[in-house]
């Protein structure tokens, strides 16, 4: 962290004095023999976006420094009760609401492959450290792609779990979330390796009781009858494929089928309604219950971006609004039905190759290309609910390029079992990342 973080901005707040001290208690522990975690004495980084008991839930914005955490979020708890030791907190942008990572508390957060290009958003700061080598573990968390568009953006591997699967409560929120945000919303980690990001979502997903929303479910469930089918999603014509997308998606099949799978191209339900049932109701519900206050205290490229993200969304009276929230639980049949057929849906994260680090400064017209045109099959998941993983295939022009393993709702197993076949066969990228850094 010390090395390479000068250069990045990825941990914001640096934790190791009370890091060592972990460890040294940490020590302590083993020697007396008892029980250990699940992580015991794994350096993980958290997001500052969720409580960290007696700091300050900047969330990327300098006027929320009197909202001070009065205890740990469930899942800082989960990781500390677990072992973890955290060495710092990641960036995030202004009310994490980017998909890229930069606000006027902190600054830009680069990406390590290349600063030229976006670490994302808006666990940019997660993706940017775990993937420099900073902590094993980087938690994060995803309301439109905010773990699995850094992931991507960083060479490394996540899991977007099942909404209900990880707790979530912040203590210092002056109000409770509304609804859909939400349902639309998940913790999750990201890690190097596929296993890490199994381990740390087992340590994660531990109950909680100040979340109404967490679910018992078993992180492994019945095996599908074999060979797994796997649905290669068509891309709507309507996005523009780069060749170098289109050629790690063939990879990535390649991989799966050499694995035992068997892959086949076909068209996933209404993928473009369900990206637009996603832009509407989060639009929309930002818009009545948060956006005047956010608009008084943010910069300018959040307005700018955030003008973007909301132009593609329908505006919605309280009818219109109550029909999409409807129409929500019939996308959400339609694909669970599809994994009865194809238990897991391989799709692209981008189908671009990665854009600069304050693209979605440059017009609204940009952002709606970035979320409508080129990110369409990660934004569209949260609004069903569904887990996906994200793990990285190739380089194109020393870039990662990374796949979305899709599955039905608490199969986050057959997520990652999939992510965990392409890496066994694609290797590690950031290995190589290490290697240029040296």
């Amino acid at each position: 962290m010390r090395t390479v973080n000068p250069r990045l901005n990825a941990v914001v707040v640096d934790l190791s004095e009370e890091a060592l001290a972990a460890a040294h208690a940490a020590d302590k522990q083993r020697a007396k023999g008892g029980e250990l975690g699940l992580l015991h004495g794994v350096p993980i980084t958290i997001k500052e976006n969720v409580d960290y008991e007696g700091r300050p839930n900047f969330n990327g914005v300098p006027a929320n420094k009197d909202l001070i955490a009065p205890s740990d979020a469930p899942v800082v708890r989960n990781l500390r009760k677990a072992g973890a030791i955290v060495l710092g907190l990641t960036n995030t942008p202004e009310f994490s609401f980017r998909g890229f990572t930069d606000n006027p508390l902190h600054g830009l957060t680069l990406n390590p492959w290349d600063p030229d290009i976006t670490c994302g958003g808006s666990s940019g700061g997660a993706g940017s450290a775990v993937a420099a080598g900073i902590g094993t573990i980087a938690h994060g968390n995803d309301i439109g792609g905010s773990l699995r568009w850094p992931a991507h953006c960083n060479g490394v591997a996540t899991i977007k779990p099942t909404q209900g699967r990880i707790p979530a409560f912040n203590g210092s929120a002056t109000a409770e979330r509304p609804m859909l945000a939400h349902l639309m919303s998940a913790q999750g980690p990201l890690a190097r390796h596929v296993a890490d990001v199994r381990l740390a979502l087992e340590a994660m997903s531990q109950r909680d009781p100040r979340d109404p929303w967490w679910v018992p479910a078993p992180l492994i469930g019945p095996k599908p009858k074999g060979p797994i089918k796997v649905a290669l999603a068509k891309i709507p014509e309507d996005m523009d494929v780069d060749p170098s997308v289109a050629a790690a998606l063939r990879q990535a099949a390649d991989h799966l089928e050499r694995s035992g799978y068997r892959v086949s191209e076909v068209e996933v339900p209404d993928i473009n309604g369900v990206w637009q049932t996603w832009c509407d109701i989060i639009t929309n519900e930002t818009v009545v219950m948060q956006e005047a206050g956010m608009l008084k205290v943010t910069s300018e490229d959040f307005h700018k971006a955030w003008g973007g993200m909301k132009a593609k969304a329908d505006v919605l009276d309280l009818k219109a609004w109550m029909q999409a929230t409807a129409a929500r639980n019939g996308h959400i049949r339609a694909w669970q039905l599809f994994f009865e057929e194809y238990p897991v849906v391989l799709a692209p994260t981008t189908v671009k190759p990665t854009p600069g680090p304050r693209d979605d400064t440059v017009s609204s017209e940009r952002v709606r290309e970035i979320f409508w045109g080129e990110i369409r099959f990660i934004s569209a998941i949260n609004v069903l609910g569904l887990p996906g993983a994200v793990v990285p295939v190739a380089l194109h022009d020393g870039k990662p390029i990374g796949v979305q393993l899709i599955a039905g709702r608490y199969r986050e197993d057959l997520a990652l079992d999939a992510a965990a076949a392409i890496e066994k066969r694609a290797g590690v990228l950031t290995h190589r990342l290490w290697e240029n850094m040296a």
